[in-house]
């Protein structure tokens, strides 16, 4: 399952590293005018991943835990696999 990487329109600091994402043609990288979570767009940078949010202090660090975030989903496909 290819994860999937949504983006507020309105949290502008997450515009580089939104760039940076669909890049990977493993990931289905999306914007969205509004994710439903006003506020948080000017508080930090945030994204959801497969429908859950992962925030962060900075974007690089944001970056680090949207990996993060698809490394634990893969991880749980996998046991289920097995």
């Amino acid at each position: 399952m290819r994860p999937i990487i949504e983006f507020c329109a309105s949290n502008p600091a997450t515009d580089d590293l939104l760039e940076k994402l669909e890049e990977n043609p493993d990931y289905d990288v999306i914007e969205y005018g509004c994710l439903g979570n006003c506020g948080e767009c000017y508080l930090f940078p945030f994204a959801m991943v497969n429908g859950e949010m992962v925030a962060a202090e900075t974007t690089e660090l944001l970056y680090n835990e949207i990996i993060r975030k698809i490394k634990e989903v893969e991880a749980m496909l996998d046991l289920f696999d097995d």
